[in-house]
């Protein structure tokens, strides 16, 4: 595949899970790609080798997304070592089970200000047909069940976010999209996991997703056929949201 060759990736959070499949799947469509991690430099490292494998270039980059100041220097050192930068692919995201003030303030700053920040920063070094990608969430558009209200405010503000940038950015002949992702089968969130049985009910196809399904989506909508797509909001849930 080389719908991507000579393109330049940025994935947040790339080091495991979804992240980790949008960044390969990017590169066996033929960019390069960085990746951001925050606490596990083995697991981004070994994506990284595992880019480079495929005869791509790679770049792993320690910034934690709570930290605006890191995410704008991981977008400027990206587009300064691979010489460009074409895709940004928003993924990092946290989850938490209590509400404290410190909880709020990260989740916050992980899931919905990061995001944008990020976005702001890539776009000025993104020419026409740049691709601005965020992984949202199905709990953004629906609240299935309590308890999860920080983290579905954090994600449904990225709707707000993308139909914004689509407006702003659309003029320059960059798109912005949010992929929807329903139950995924990640360290985060396992198909074995205590509550998964109720996820999994929640969905019409009866299965958790696999990482590889979100980023079949996204490797698209970062190539020639997404190129009259953006502002748009795309449920890869499974139906949960049906």
């Amino acid at each position: 595949m080389t719908a991507l060759a000579g393109k330049t990736a940025l994935v947040t959070g790339g080091s495991r899970g979804i992240g980790a499949a949008i960044a390969l799947d990017l590169a066996r469509a033929g960019a390069d790609v960085a990746l951001t991690y925050t606490t596990s430099p083995d697991r981004a490292q070994a994506v990284a080798q595992q880019i480079e494998a495929l005869g791509r270039r790679a770049l792993a980059i320690r910034a934690d997304s709570a930290d605006a100041d890191a995410v704008t220097a991981a977008i400027d050192q990206t587009a300064a070592a691979l010489g460009r930068l074409d895709i940004l692919v928003n993924n990092a995201g946290i989850v938490t089970d209590a509400d404290t003030p410190e909880n709020i303030e990260r989740v916050l700053a992980v899931n919905s200000r990061a995001p944008y920040v990020a976005a702001l920063a890539a776009a000025r070094h993104m020419g026409d047909g740049g691709r601005i990608v965020t992984i949202g969430s199905c709990l953004g558009e629906a609240v299935r069940f309590p308890g999860i209200t920080l983290y579905s405010m954090s994600k449904a503000a990225m709707t707000g976010m993308t139909r914004g940038l689509a407006r702003d950015l659309g003029p320059r002949g960059i798109t912005v999209n949010v992929v929807q992702p329903g139950p995924i089968d990640t360290d985060m969130n396992p198909a074995d996991g205590a509550d998964a049985g109720s996820q999994r009910a929640l969905t019409a196809l009866g299965r958790y997703g696999r990482p590889e399904e979100i980023a079949a989506v996204v490797t698209f909508l970062a190539g020639p056929g997404g190129s009259y797509v953006t502002g748009a909001q795309i449920a890869v849930d499974g139906g949960t949201n049906a």
